[in-house]
């Protein structure tokens, strides 16, 4: 239960900086990445680079939150077990992200490297058979290379498997 002055440290939860946006980011040892925040629940992302590259999923549920002004968190538990927090700062460029690995996707990660929504139930299989432990740590600075309001919900925003940035998204500063 949350006290009346908890409630003090909470800032009001005006996500509109960051529903409805996509973003390209380049992560510091290279990885590429795109998320697109569809809704204060949602996220559908690709990977175009990486351990993992050529991944993609959509409809991940994610717990939103805004920080303070211009900064977002977003934390999420796959079905593969990886879990991931990203916090966002789109006026900065800036993006940390966090992925916590289970040793068997760290070991051969390339059985991630598909359409996940496809295959629920063989990444919980992978997920339960392991090994887990110990975690693959990978915190890493981004630049935010492209960052665009295109609507909440809209199924098109990520609708291929990973290749080419959309239009706009470069390794430049903007």
């Amino acid at each position: 239960m949350t006290t009346p002055a908890a409630q003090d440290h909470v800032p009001v939860q005006d996500l509109s900086g960051l529903v409805g946006h996509r973003l390209t980011y380049t992560y510091a040892n290279g990885w590429r990445y795109e998320m697109y925040v569809k809704n204060d629940r949602t996220i559908d992302y690709r990977i175009h680079s990486g351990m993992v590259g050529g991944r993609w999923v959509k409809d991940q549920e994610v717990d939103l939150v805004l920080l303070d002004e211009d900064s977002y968190k977003l934390s999420w538990n796959e079905p593969t077990g990886t879990s991931v927090v990203v916090n966002v700062m789109p006026g900065r460029r800036r993006l940390h992200g966090t992925i916590f690995f289970p040793r068997w996707v760290e070991e051969d990660g390339t059985k991630t490297v598909l359409y996940q929504n496809d295959h629920l139930p063989l990444m919980r299989s992978y997920r339960d058979a392991g090994p887990t432990y110990p975690i693959h740590v990978v915190p890493e600075f981004a630049r935010i290379t492209s960052f665009e309001h295109v609507g909440t919900d809209d199924e098109s925003v990520i609708a291929t498997a990973p290749g080419d940035l959309p239009a706009g998204s470069t390794d430049q500063e903007d």
